[in-house]
């Protein structure tokens, strides 16, 4: 019996009505990682425990929202006694003493973590291309990316290998690999999801997030992902709804932003084509179309590329050699051990941000790049909350184009642009999501619905509207096993 390309609210189903037994779902699941291998969409996998965990089902029936489901986990969240690497040769041996948050919501939910998957290193780049186990491969292409940072867990839903994984979110890492990969991908509010345990890039940008076919798969996950913990003194203290209830309300009447300086005649006329096509669609929906200015938002690249490197600068100067992670053979003294790990640990962008973190940091350059970085910060979010009195969500491509070859963007700061749409929800740490919306030359291309403050459930209403009477999230890549 095939799992593949099922949604959880199916393989629960299929588990319940004992069609499937937990123990048989879970090890098909390992079957389907070993015929798609090739994809390189994970990095460690959980296998032994996971069967237990799954035989245990079998024994001791639950009625848990997600048990039995198996998630894939994505590489930068700690988990205990299982190698947890972030992509990178720094943590290649590192074996977490305990667990991030957010894998032990989902696990306490009944889900059976399947394994680790594979990430642009530390969660830096916007192509899986930049992780020290090689480059995941998108299941849409021959040698296409499959976006970063998330690109194993999007590559792993999109080839139907599990109905959902876990994501990150610092610049558009959630929601830039799922339109790549022609799946739903939401980032929460800023602070929505808890961070304890997930490995820091850019403090105050970061937010973990759920990916899976469809918005209603999403909004199961994260009212198990959300909870407000102590022990992240970013997390939020606010009641967490159910995100389901209320899902297929009808959405007419509602005002959808439309950026007047996103200047879309500069993307492909096919892009803009599927963007419009879907404009159409949600006027048919009920839904009023209202143009609004943010006029700083054409500011946001340059400020994440200041705000997010300072940061990351800042959380991997932990990685000195010294504590845990790699560490250099016989150095000679403290100073050798220092450079010697951290030059033979990370990677060429990793080291590159660090180093455009360094800068800005320092004590003759912080007023003129990191304060100021941090203003412009704040004049984009008075802009999203000047709009969000006028309409109720914003709208927008969620990535230039479809996914692109491998090796073929050689140039970083043509690589950050592809950050354009993405970039200012994580300034303002306000909720987006991206769902699939048409194809280009046979690629998927995403939709960016993007929401004020907590206003989670509306994007998913609005989502799930249009996967209703779509069915472009129902599409799926010709995969060869090897």
């Amino acid at each position: 019996m095939s799992i593949q390309f099922k949604t959880i609210k199916e393989l629960s189903s299929m588990l319940r009505s004992k069609e499937i037994s937990n123990h048989e779902l879970t090890k098909e699941t390992f079957n389907l990682i070993e015929s798609y291998k090739h994809l390189n969409a994970f990095i460690t996998l959980n296998k032994e425990r996971a069967l237990i965990k799954a035989s245990e089902l079998d024994k001791n029936s639950s009625e848990l929202s997600l048990s039995g489901i198996p998630i894939a986990q994505k590489d930068l969240f700690v988990t205990k006694d299982l190698r947890t690497t972030c992509g990178s040769n720094m943590l290649s041996n590192f074996i977490p003493p305990y667990s991030a948050t957010v894998i032990e919501n989902l696990e306490a939910a009944g889900c059976i973590s399947i394994g680790k998957t594979n990430m642009d290193e530390f969660a830096m780049g916007s192509s899986n291309e930049t992780s020290f186990y090689g480059n995941v491969l998108n299941p849409w292409g021959q040698n296409l990316v499959p976006g970063g940072s998330s690109g194993g867990s999007a590559a792993a839903v999109a080839a139907g290998i599990v109905s959902a994984a876990t994501g990150t979110d610092t610049g558009g890492s959630i929601r830039q690999p799922a339109s790549l990969c022609g799946i739903t991908g939401i980032k929460p509010t800023y602070g929505r999801i808890s961070r304890w345990g997930m490995v820091a890039f850019a403090s105050s940008l970061d937010q973990a997030g759920p990916m899976a076919r469809t918005a209603e798969d999403c909004a199961i996950l994260m009212n198990e992902m959300c909870s407000h913990d102590p022990k992240d003194t970013t997390s939020l203290d606010e009641d967490v709804p159910d995100f389901t209830k209320g899902i297929d309300a009808p959405i007419k009447g509602l005002k959808i932003g439309i950026v007047k300086e996103f200047d879309l005649s500069k993307l492909d006329s096919n892009v803009v084509k599927v963007f419009e096509d879907s404009k159409k669609h949600y006027e048919s929906l009920g839904v009023e179309f209202v143009e609004v200015s943010l006029p700083n938002i054409n500011l946001s690249v340059p400020t994440y590329y200041v705000v997010a490197p300072a940061e990351c600068s800042s959380n991997l100067s932990r990685f000195d050699g010294v504590r845990y992670g790699n560490r250099c053979d016989d150095p000679k003294d403290l100073e050798d051990l220092y450079i010697r790990s951290r030059s033979e640990g990370f990677g060429d962008e990793v080291k590159r941000r660090i180093l455009i973190g360094s800068y800005v940091l320092s004590a003759g350059f912080y007023d003129a790049y990191y304060k100021k970085a941090q203003q412009v910060r704040r004049l984009i979010k008075n802009d999203f909350d000047n709009a969000f009195e006028k309409v109720d969500l914003i709208m927008s491509p969620t990535t230039r184009g479809a996914a692109f070859e491998a090796g073929s963007m050689s140039d970083p700061i043509e690589m950050y642009l592809e950050d354009l749409f993405t970039v200012p929800a994580n300034l303002a740490g306000l909720p987006g999501i991206s769902i699939p919306n048409g194809h280009v030359d046979n690629k998927p291309l995403g939709l960016q619905l993007i929401a004020n403050s907590l206003q989670e459930s509306l994007l998913f209403n609005v989502a799930h509207n249009f996967q209703m009477t779509t069915d472009w999230h129902l599409k799926t890549p010709s995969l060869e096993a090897k």
